[in-house]
């Protein structure tokens, strides 16, 4: 790859990552010289020294992506309105699974709503609604997840155990005899409608 896009994918590496990372470690998933890659972080920290609300960290060997100190306090502002902002609804779905089912995982998150959920966890840490709780002793150790006290605060519970009951599935049993009730209802209002019909012939 050319220079410009050698500078692109290491903003976008350093972007995507959001903490400190190895130069090494880089240039090996790369496949491209250390110097090189060296060379083009301290351009890249030049261009953001320059015009931009970035700043490029260099710590130790480790490269990381930030933002510079002049702008703490409008990034604060605007970090304090999308945590007072209203859940969403996938924030919620998310939130029920977690409390009638904690401590969970995301990949057990993720396999019952079928899709990422990263974000929507993200963000509901971020509102102090669910916290890490833990790890699994299984191989990666992945995070676990509950709720915290000012998820009972917001939902006004003193405990999980207040929380409402989920409402059960229908056996096929209980689905046959409703498609029953509704079916002799049905005949009932058939009947009835005759008999008035007869009735009112006869006057």
């Amino acid at each position: 790859m050319n220079n410009t896009e050698l500078l692109a994918t290491l903003e976008a590496v350093l972007f995507a990552v959001g903490e400190p990372v190895e130069g090494e470690k880089i240039s090996h998933a790369l496949g491209i010289d250390l110097i090189v890659i060296e060379k083009a972080m301290e351009e890249l920290k030049n261009k953001y020294d320059q015009t931009s609300g970035l700043c490029l960290l260099t710590l130790d060997n480790k490269y990381q992506l930030c933002t510079k100190k002049c702008y703490a306090d409008p990034i604060r502002s605007v970090i304090e309105v999308k945590k007072n902002a209203p859940l969403s609804q996938a924030a919620l779905e998310v939130l029920a699974i977690i409390a009638y089912n904690q401590p969970v995982t995301k990949a057990f998150i993720e396999q019952i709503r079928g899709v990422d959920c990263s974000a929507v966890l993200s963000n509901l840490c971020q509102k102090s609604l669910v916290e890490e709780v833990g790890r699994l002793e299984l191989p990666g150790r992945p995070l676990i997840y509950g709720t915290t006290a000012e998820f009972l605060r917001c939902f006004n519970v003193s405990s999980i155990a207040e929380l409402p009951e989920l409402p059960r599935e229908k056996t096929e049993e209980q689905e046959e005899n409703d498609d029953d009730i509704e079916k002799n209802s049905a005949d009932d209002g058939t009947d009835f409608q005759l008999e008035v019909d007869e009735k009112q012939n006869l006057m």
